[in-house]
């Protein structure tokens, strides 16, 4: 279970208070301080997958990118900060980025093409708190994958079948696409790799 400590704080307060060397990951959602539940070993594995493809991506296509391991995306508005499971940066943008040097923190579109979150027991972050707060970033396309079939039957049917879901951001909001089994990943951050769901899934130890 997520356990959140009930005071309400400020985002500078936030990362004033945020130990050196945490043993767990904690995030800020609208002023409350949130400790993440911790991952799983499966949950890692679909992480580090995930993270190797796309890195690999990167190299071949020489893009400004990098996959930093500790980094917050603060919404503009409200006191929030999140860390996801996956993070691609745009180098060329964090000269622009106030908080970026000394916190690690970004809050411009411009400097993140890409955000993945991997489900897990707070999935009604992932489909319901982040998707609207990263669509208000401006951030143009994000990822969610459910490969432990965890969310609610609302989203990923009934009876619940591993999913990954690609919002991609179009006039301003985010459309959706959902991918199963076999069915190869489309991404206009990454429109030539070469992924399907079943491929990540696997990663988790799902076998079908």
């Amino acid at each position: 279970m997520i356990q959140a400590l009930r005071k309400l704080v400020t985002f500078d307060e936030f990362i004033a208070w945020y130990p050196e060397n945490p043993q767990q990951r904690y995030e800020l959602h609208d002023g409350v301080i949130v400790e993440m539940a911790p991952p799983t070993g499966d949950h890692e594995e679909v992480v580090g997958f995930l993270a190797l493809e796309i890195s690999a991506e990167i190299k071949r296509l020489k893009l400004p990118y990098l996959l930093p391991k500790t980094a917050f995306i603060k919404p503009l508005s409200g006191q929030s900060a999140y860390s996801p499971d996956v993070l691609i940066l745009n180098r060329t943008n964090l000269v622009n980025e106030p908080l970026w040097k000394k916190e690690s923190t970004v809050s411009q579109a411009a400097s993140i093409p890409l955000v993945i979150e991997v489900v897990s027991t707070n999935w009604r972050d992932d489909y319901l708190k982040k998707v609207a707060d990263y669509e208000a970033v401006g951030i143009s396309e994000y990822w969610i994958v459910d490969y432990a079939a965890l969310g609610g039957k609302r989203f990923i049917g009934n009876p619940k079948q591993p999913t990954i879901w690609v919002y991609s951001l179009v006039e301003g909001e985010y459309q959706i696409k959902q991918f199963r089994g076999s069915d190869c990943i489309i991404s206009s951050a990454f429109p030539e790799l070469n992924l399907t769901a079943e491929q990540i899934f696997q990663a988790g130890g799902y076998t079908g």
